[in-house]
């Protein structure tokens, strides 16, 4: 089989020259999504008190913490810089691998870069790279990987982490099969009963991955060497893809048409704060409100209509003063924020906002259920289907089947560049600018510094 090794001979040999076109600006998208997620996460309370946390223990060192104005050492700002990206939940995504890559690959790639004083082109080879090590693994064990307990984002994200550093260190081929193997053998539990029960730990799982992955690759470096077939596993039967899933694992996906089929393709991007299973419901909802120019004032009753695994991630409640985590993975919630603010961002989110006793109680009008038809669309499409009874007694119905940001109806360079400068709030706009056009000509920058010090 050894799937493991030729991950790691495609990722260890992909030059910047042989990436198509599209994949190049795919790549430079998910990191200007990125940075937007950093700005956007800093709203949150939970984040401020990890920053607070990391600056508390003195950990000096020259590695910058994106968007805070300060640096820490290598462990500590790559921690820092996978939890702010994740954090607000408007994260990119890989709808067939449940998982999140840029939250950990990202933050390893420019950390690694920072070190080396490496060019754009260099972090472009890394960020595709990482993306096909974090997302294979996903894909092979989707939807059972999550179904069986873990979060791929913090499992499967640190083996992307580790060949984006890899990368950027230029390993060999069996420099990037160790840090593969090592990245197994330090990557994190990620519980998904954290996320579940809305705890807010669940925010630290991008930097958990990108953290583990830096320290996988520098062991490489160092000579220490990982299992070979840490992905598909041997006789001996303990691979990642035979311990951490109660179902065999699609084993081919790990690497079948490597160099053919690049998975950042496959990426989406997030309009919306909230776990991509509300997307269908969030944005029926505001396309109806706009429509018919209504208030959440002349509103009775809310059905929403999804898919089963839908209805329960996400069909939950929440009361006031839950966590945002738990408002972030909540229909009823997001829905009647977005129907009272006209918009669901990261101040949709703040402590502030989930105290606000009129819009929980307007949660209330909020049901959901799952329906048998949009439940068959699923996996191909994330569909869902909006009622909204006004107290005339008029019924507005609309339904979602592919929300914005999937690749078949994409976010384009426009909107992430608003989501950017959106997300940026109080900042310098004309800073905020320079910083999006030198990501957007990325493979002309000599030095990745030139921009982080002005993220």
């Amino acid at each position: 089989m050894d799937h493991t090794r030729k991950l790691a001979e495609f990722c260890a040999n992909l030059p910047y020259e042989h990436l198509p076109e599209d994949v190049i600006q795919k790549a430079k998208l998910c990191i200007l999504d990125y940075i937007a997620n950093i700005y956007g996460s800093l709203e949150l309370d939970a984040v401020k008190k990890s920053i607070d946390y990391v600056r508390s223990i003195n950990a000096n060192g020259s590695f910058t913490v994106h968007g805070c104005g300060f640096s820490t050492d290598l462990h500590h700002a790559v921690f820092l810089n996978g939890t702010l990206a994740e954090a607000i939940e408007a994260q990119d995504g890989l709808r067939f691998g449940g998982n999140h890559p840029g939250t950990a690959v990202i933050p390893a790639a420019l950390a690694a870069a920072e070190e080396k004083c490496a060019d754009g082109k260099k972090i472009l080879e890394a960020v595709v790279a990482g993306y096909e090590a974090a997302d294979r693994p996903a894909v092979a064990m989707h939807p059972w990987h999550t179904l069986s307990g873990f979060l791929p984002t913090g499992t499967c994200g640190t083996f992307g982490a580790a060949a984006a550093a890899a990368k950027i260190y230029n390993y060999d081929e069996e420099k990037m099969l160790n840090a593969i193997g090592n990245a197994g053998y330090v990557a994190p539990i990620s519980m998904a009963e954290q996320l579940m029960g809305g705890h807010t730990i669940k925010i630290i799982q991008g930097g958990q991955a990108a953290a583990a992955g830096i320290l996988a690759a520098g062991l490489a470096g160092r000579g220490l060497t990982g299992c070979p077939q840490v992905l598909e596993g041997s006789a001996l039967k303990g691979g990642f893809t035979q311990i951490t899933t109660k179902v065999d694992p699609k084993i081919d996906k790990l690497s079948e048409n490597l160099g053919e089929q690049f998975s950042i393709l496959d990426i989406y991007f997030k309009p919306y704060t909230a776990c991509r299973h509300t997307h269908g419901a969030i944005q029926a909802a505001l396309e109806l409100a706009v429509e018919n120019r209504i208030s959440y004032r002349d509103i009775s009753a809310i059905n929403v209509f999804t898919y089963g695994i839908a209805a329960l991630a996400v069909g939950k409640q929440v009361k006031v003063n839950d966590s945002f985590v738990n408002a972030q993975f909540s229909i009823p919630y997001v829905v009647a924020a977005s129907l009272l603010d006209g918009q669901l961002g990261p101040k949709q989110l703040t402590e502030k906002r989930l105290s606000d006793k009129t819009l929980i109680d307007f949660t209330a009008k909020v049901k959901v259920q799952t329906d048998d038809k949009l439940n068959g669309m699923y996996p191909d499409k994330t569909a869902s289907r909006v009622e909204i009874v006004l107290k005339d007694g008029r019924s507005l119905v609309k339904q979602v089947d592919i929300p914005k940001g999937d690749p078949r109806d994409p976010m384009t360079e426009k909107d992430i560049i608003n989501k950017v400068k959106t997300y940026s709030g109080n900042r310098d706009q004309k800073k905020i600018g320079e910083v999006i056009s030198m990501i957007l000509n990325l493979e002309n920058i000599t030095d990745i510094r030139s921009i982080l010090i002005m993220i």
